[in-house]
């Protein structure tokens, strides 16, 4: 991967790193409701750093199936605080706003945010352009619809090339409005507009997506493709996130998204270690 600026760090090499998730909801499939306070979701932060994630995304809307939209204001009192409060206590680590409204993502960035995490991949009104003006880097994540009704466009002939090809539509849309294609990483969205099967096909593909020659972030963790598999709820879905993880590590991604560092950051090791022994 060429190199790529998040805030002060510069990423680059293989990886895999490691994005930990802080959800500052209610409502997020796994642990909505534990970091709504903003003392408990900049403690989680810092803890998520100190197990060995090499940035975190907040989130102040779930972006689960079924999900109603937050207002923009109410998303901002919810994220907002957190990147303060972390930059107060002199957190240096790249923040990432997990968000697909543009005030929203001005008031993070603004707040110390480095990295915009769109599920919806820029497609806002505004939002692209917002990304280019303040010389950020975003995730261009693939989703159909909205959270609410992403479900409901699952109709897929080839999933993965499918993916692919809208991938690439969003990323030109993103240059068009000025964001550089050397600031853009590509997410194929896990559970977002996908079954179970189509979610595993994508994983299966993603040397596919790879070829778009863009690095790739997977957020596999506890999604519900596990639970599809092997029955386990969220809150059991560790070893079936640690396989996707690994799979994917396998596969060249470069950034992982995920809930459980600690475990995380030691199969994404071996992983990388068996990958690399491959390498001529």
């Amino acid at each position: 991967m060429e190199p790529l600026r998040i805030g002060a760090r510069v990423f680059e090499g293989a990886g895999p790193f490691l994005m930990g998730v802080v959800n500052a909801t209610p409502d997020s499939f796994s642990d909505g409701g534990r970091y709504l306070d903003p003392d408990a979701a900049a403690a989680r932060a810092e803890q998520l750093l100190a197990e060995g994630a090499d940035l975190v995304d907040l989130g102040g809307e779930s972006a689960r199936p079924g999900a109603a939209e937050v207002p923009a204001a109410e998303e901002i009192r919810r994220v907002v605080p957190v990147l303060e409060r972390l930059r107060a206590r002199g957190v240096a680590a790249p923040l990432s706003v997990d968000t697909r409204k543009p005030e929203v993502a001005r008031a993070a960035l603004r707040a110390g945010a480095d990295l915009v995490n769109d599920v919806q991949g820029l497609a806002a009104p505004g939002m692209a352009e917002l990304v280019a003006e303040a010389g950020v880097p975003a995730v261009l994540m693939h989703m159909r619809g909205t959270p609410a009704d992403m479900q409901s466009r699952t109709g897929y002939g080839d999933v993965v090339g499918e993916v692919a090809r809208e991938l690439e539509a969003a990323m030109a849309r993103a240059v068009r409005a000025g964001v550089p294609e050397g600031r853009i990483v590509l997410d194929p969205g896990i559970g977002f507009a996908k079954t179970a099967e189509q979610s595993l096909a994508l994983l299966a593909g993603l040397p596919r997506l790879r070829a778009l020659g863009r690095p790739v972030l997977v957020g596999p963790s506890r999604k519900s493709f596990i639970g599809a598999v092997s029955g386990a709820s969220p809150a059991d879905r560790l070893p079936g996130s640690l396989a996707a993880l690994a799979a994917c590590v396998l596969a060249g991604v470069e950034f992982l998204r995920v809930h459980d560092v600690g475990p995380a950051r030691q199969a994404a090791r071996v992983a990388a270690a068996i990958r690399d022994q491959r390498r001529p």
